[in-house]
């Protein structure tokens, strides 16, 4: 059909009948919920909350304002909405602002007709140019959105300033039947924000003192982060009175939809050797990420994105793979020890309140990754008590505890994988706790939850771990204090 219609007298006979870019959204939303097919591919943990939320505000043809942390997939969302847009959408080949052909609002699109007539052409855009996106920033002007008196096309075609095709439109205009999204609107100046209000409502807009009635039709989308409201910015009251449907976005609400999401997401390149990733390492990595949203070092009101979590893991798997090509190994499993390749990954994906950058960032994230393995450590093996806690759970670990307490281990970052094996199975206890606690576990991944016992035993005071110059050393607790000063302490065991 696209191919075949190319003037508005053929658009004319063949039936087409213009609508609304709301009405477009809704009636294809009705049809894909009709048929059950998934209207937000790739948006993980929202099913129950937020999709159907927009789904409702897009059958009520709602402009949207998506308020929630950094990370959350607002703006993905947004962009998903094109795939609700209809294939092809014909278009006045002249306009500047996409008209309609058979609702034509712009006096050049009407001028354009009267001269053409039923010859006039058309052109046809398709669904994924009809998408508009801009950042808010301070610097955004009442010209870049809405538009302003252009000098040289009125010098050029000798145009009166009193002329209103001496207008350049702005990107709003120009978005028409287009879904336009801005992201950060507390960052928009409150004078620039003023400038939306009749867009939204009456449909008008004002340039420079002309005042045009130009129905626009567009999808609005606004995104903003709770935090701008007191640290940058505000939406004005009456800018969201307009916005009929505000929607709440949230982290996910459990490990296993954040590690659908990182899996999703990451860019992993396998191609400096094979790396095994066992699903605990995954585990932890999004562990993290849940202690650090609730950490009383982390400002909760910035958020912790799930960008973290995807840079870490990809930082994890370059850990090892750094690791494999020292060694000239072709093939590894992620350790515990590889852990602290994500660190960076971690340091600048959270904003610290005044206590955590009292202790740094550094030891901050060390610190999460502690508490992410005492948080994991229950679901594998039975939580051990310290040593002030006589009891049978202790005794489970006897043989590894006894033995740390005449001898130490240190892991070193870049050991080959003949030497860390060495170094685990020096340990008595060790593998057979795995097999106990752990019996339907796969054989790639007993090495790694052989580490993470001596991690988790560390972390619930039986034995001490010092961190330093990429070593760890396992220690008897009493011993390793008489061993290094007090300002070592504070400084490296974490």
């Amino acid at each position: 059909m696209t191919n075949k219609i190319k003037t508005l007298g053929q658009l004319k006979k063949s039936g087409y009948t213009p609508k609304t870019i709301k009405q477009e959204l809704r009636d294809n939303l009705i049809a894909k919920l009709q048929k059950g097919e998934k209207i937000f591919d790739g948006i993980i943990g929202y099913d129950q909350t937020v999709i159907p939320d927009v789904e409702r505000a897009i059958l009520s043809q709602h402009n949207i304002l998506l308020l929630g942390l950094r990370g959350q997939a607002k703006t993905r969302m947004a962009r998903l909405m094109v795939n609700l847009l209809d294939e092809f959408v014909p278009v006045l080949a002249e306009s500047e602002i996409n008209e309609d052909p058979m609702l034509v609002i712009s006096n050049q699109g009407k001028e354009l007709i009267a001269k053409g007539g039923d010859k006039t052409p058309i052109a046809w855009l398709h669904k994924s140019q009809r998408y508009a996106e801009k950042l808010a920033t301070p610097d955004v002007s009442v010209a870049d959105l809405i538009g302003d008196i252009d000098p040289i096309k009125a010098a050029n075609n000798k145009y009166s300033f009193s002329d209103e095709r001496v207008l350049h439109f702005g990107m709003v205009p120009r978005s028409n039947r287009n879904i336009f999204v801005i992201n950060e609107l507390p960052d928009l100046q409150a004078r620039i924000q003023v400038a939306l209000f009749n867009i939204l409502e009456e449909g008008d807009i004002q340039i420079r003192g002309f005042k045009l009635r130009l129905p626009l039709d567009i999808q609005f989308v606004f995104t903003a982060n709770p935090e701008d409201y007191t640290n940058r910015g505000s939406i004005v009251t009456p800018l969201k009175d307009r916005i009929q449907s505000q929607i709440l976005t949230h982290y996910p609400a459990s490990i296993e939809e954040a590690k659908a999401i990182t899996t999703q997401e990451a860019n992993v390149l396998d191609d400096a050797g094979k790396v095994h990733v066992p699903e605990l390492a995954k585990d932890l990595i999004e562990a993290i990420a849940f202690e650090a949203r609730d950490s009383e070092f982390v400002d909760q009101n910035s958020g912790v994105s799930a960008r973290m979590t995807i840079t870490a893991f990809e930082n994890l798997i370059s850990a090892a793979q750094r690791r494999m090509l020292i060694n000239k190994e072709k093939k590894s499993s992620i350790r515990m020890t590889d852990f602290w390749g994500i660190i960076p990954a971690i340091t600048g994906k959270m904003e610290l309140v005044y206590e955590g950058e009292q202790e740094g960032p550094i030891i901050v994230a060390h610190n999460l990754l502690g508490k992410a393995i005492r948080r994991l450590f229950k679901d594998y093996f039975p939580e051990p008590k310290s040593k002030k806690e006589r009891g049978s759970e202790q005794s489970k670990y006897i043989n590894t505890l006894e033995h740390f307490s005449l001898n130490s281990i240190e892991f070193k970052t870049g050991d080959n994988n003949k030497d860390y094996e060495s170094l685990l199975k020096s340990v008595p206890g060790l593998d057979k706790l795995v097999a106990k606690h752990q019996p339907k576990s796969d054989a790639k991944d007993q090495q790694f939850l052989m580490e993470f016992v001596l991690h988790g035993l560390a972390e619930h005071s039986l034995i001490s771990k010092h961190v330093a110059d990429q070593r760890i050393k396992f220690n008897d607790l009493m011993s390793q204090m008489f061993q290094i000063t007090d300002d070592e302490l504070e400084e490296d065991d974490y």
